[in-house]
This record gives structure tokens, sequence and C-alpha cells, in this order.
């Protein structure tokens, strides 16, 4: 069940007279295409996007014209175009500090013999912007635009950890309204999580997302107006245990947030 699925545009609309709906369902097509989803019909995006197929179909043809969606006549599916690249290229520009962070991160990869990352929250998930790995341990195999879930990953629970009582409120209430979640079971992962991040200094997932990886992972903010990143050290988990993380890795996974925060002069 896909996670990052917005609420319904019409209720928005309601609530807001400056939301655009129809702009608001293109976007949601376009978010349709995953790692692992590069062609998806109208049919297909049709269910993804809870819209009738034939606004769906208008608003793919509208992307086509744009360069935002190419269209492949034999299958009749579309792919992403050349227009979605430009921005996703645009947005990395603006985050200088991937080039700010990424020597350290090598440093802490090295040091850990783990796969370290930096990510920002995109919708219900936590989206890579930058991987650096070990030289010579085997690491993950996930790569910059990865997505993994907000609740079960060390990522997400940091970022859970450090977000406001409404943005955590707001993200309960879309993952209830997905049925991914029970109420008491996103409640109490995120209390656990603040909890760690209080006592730890970072939140852990030690086979909570996948059976057999384990993570620690601290939140920071480059300045007020800037977004929540968090940065994550991991691997598999026959290759690093939970007590490596937590006594080993911990110390010098803060010492990397320090040294990027610091770096960019906050």
């Amino acid at each position: 069940m896909t996670e990052d699925r917005h609420p319904n545009a019409s209720v928005n609309a309601k609530e807001d007279r400056h939301f655009v709906t129809a702009l608001a369902r293109g976007l949601e097509v376009l978010a349709c295409f995953r790692s692992g989803n590069k062609a998806l019909g109208n049919q297909e995006l049709a269910l993804r996007c809870k819209l009738p197929k034939s606004t769906v179909s208008r608003l793919t043809s509208t992307l086509v014209k744009l360069g935002y969606l190419t269209h492949d006549e034999d299958s009749g599916k579309y792919s992403l175009g050349m227009a979605t690249l430009s921005l996703g290229v645009g947005m990395l520009a603006k985050l200088d500090i991937r080039e700010v962070a990424r020597p350290f991160m090598q440093e802490l990869a090295d040091a850990t013999q783990t796969m370290v990352s930096l990510g920002v929250r995109d919708r219900l998930s936590m989206l890579y912007i930058e991987n650096c790995r070990s030289r010579s341990a085997l690491t993950l195999s996930l790569d910059v635009g990865s997505r993994i879930p907000i609740v079960t990953s060390s990522m997400g629970r940091a970022y859970l950890a450090l977000a406001s009582e409404q943005e955590r409120e707001d993200i309960i209430e879309r993952l209830r309204e997905l049925d991914a979640w029970s109420g008491n079971e996103l409640i109490d992962g995120i209390n656990r999580a603040i909890a760690d991040y209080r006592s730890l200094g970072c939140t852990c997932s030690f086979g909570d997302w996948q059976e057999n990886v384990n993570g620690i992972a601290v939140g920071f903010q480059v300045s007020p107006t800037q977004p929540i990143m968090v940065l994550t050290c991991g691997a598999p988990s026959f290759a690093v245990s939970s007590e490596f993380l937590l006594n080993e890795a911990r110390p010098k996974l803060l010492e990397a947030v320090r040294k990027i925060t610091s770096s960019m002069g906050h």
C-alpha cells in the first residue's frame, strides 16, 4: 500500500479558496511515478489518485504537451519527461548542504563500515538526497532518490522526533486515512522515537523497517527557514549489530552532524 498519497484535493479546496484543485491533481499524477513505476497507464493512475479515468486522461494529455510526461503509443503508458528532470536538478542545486555534508558522510561511512544517508521528508516518506558507502563493507543498495517509510525507519523516526506537534498530527491523520496504521500503533511508535531521541540523541530501527536492516539517525535544521534534515547510519543486520551502532557509531554520527551544521555556519 502506498503511503505517499495526499488527502483528496477537493477537501483542501473547500477549506482554502486559494487551493487550485487542477494543479494539485496534476502534481498527484506526477507523484505516482516512483522508483520501479517507470511506466503507468491512465487506468493505473486513476486508481492511485482516486480520480475518474476521464479526468486523469485530460491531465496526462496536458502533462505530455508540457513535457512533464512522455506517451508510448504502443503500450498506451506514460513515463516521466525531461521537464520533471529539470525540476529535480533545480531543487538539488539549491541543496548546497549536500556538498558540505559529503566529506563528513564519507568519513563516517568508512569509520563505521556502513551506509550513511542524508534525507528529507517527502509527504509520508523520507527521500534520500545524498548517500555515502563504506569502501570496504557490504552495505545497503538504496540510492539517491529512494524513499523509505516515515514511521518504521530510523530516518523517519528522527524526523518525527524533531517535527512540531501539529506536523506529527497531520502525518498521523494522513496515515489513518490510508488505513496504513492504527492510531495506537502510530502514536506508540512516535512516542518511542521521541523517548529514544531524548535519552540517546538518536532514533533507532533494528529490524523494524526491514527485518535484516539496522539503523540509527539524527535530525537537524541548518536554520529555522530550512527543512528538517536527517543523517542516518545503517547496514545489514548480519554486518552491523544494534550494539555496535549505539556504542560505536552513535558518537561518530552525532559528531558528523555537529561538523555539518558548523560548516554551514550554525
